[in-house]
């Protein structure tokens, strides 16, 4: 049986750097996937991961348990990516949502319909990749990780309805560029 969050939290706060370790173990893979969603690079990645976790461990004692443990891990790290962002002066990924229609959608759907679960999620996650980096954490966090708007709200700090508003805008974003992969492999397909 695993010990729950706030079992560890309570054995973190008083010196047992064991129960970090679990604690570490338990979202590292998680954090990292969120860090290299938003950054798109693996090192930042992997070196924003490490910063998030410091944060983590230095103001655990802050952490009111009102909401889930996982959710203000999430914060911390999208803070954290923020940060290096805002350090590093990224330029982020522009897509334009006007070439967005109702029928691309259907298209879309369609079309992805007919590759295995496997390959659609893999083309997916490359087009995630390709879209500004709020946008890709926010689309991972409500698709991949299955998180509440309220609890994206948490995270992000802002309102539910604004969480709305970017995710409807990221999806769009998404169709334009899963309609160019789309395109893409059936022209590359069409001589084989």
């Amino acid at each position: 049986m695993t010990t729950n969050d706030h079992q560890l939290i309570k054995l973190i706060l008083n010196g047992n750097q064991n129960a970090y370790a679990q604690l570490v173990n338990r979202y590292k893979d998680l954090v990292f996937t969120l860090a290299l969603r938003m950054l798109k690079n693996r090192e930042e990645a992997e070196e924003v991961s490490q910063d998030a976790f410091v944060k983590v461990y230095k103001s655990l004692d802050k952490f009111k348990g009102d909401s889930k443990f996982s959710t203000w891990i999430y914060k911390v790290t999208f803070n954290t990516c923020l940060d290096n962002l805002k350090k590093n002066k990224k330029h982020r990924n522009n897509v334009s949502i006007d070439e967005f229609t109702f029928n691309k959608i259907e298209t879309i759907d369609n079309a992805l319909e007919h590759i295995i679960k496997a390959e659609k999620t893999k083309v997916i996650k490359q087009c995630i990749n390709s879209l500004p980096n709020e946008d890709a954490y926010l689309l991972t966090l409500f698709y991949f990780e299955e998180l509440s708007l309220d609890e994206i709200s948490e995270i992000i700090n802002v309102s539910s309805n604004t969480i709305k508003v970017k995710l409807f805008r990221a999806r769009k974003k998404l169709a334009v560029i899963l309609e160019k992969q789309l395109n893409l492999e059936k022209i590359s397909n069409y001589g084989t």
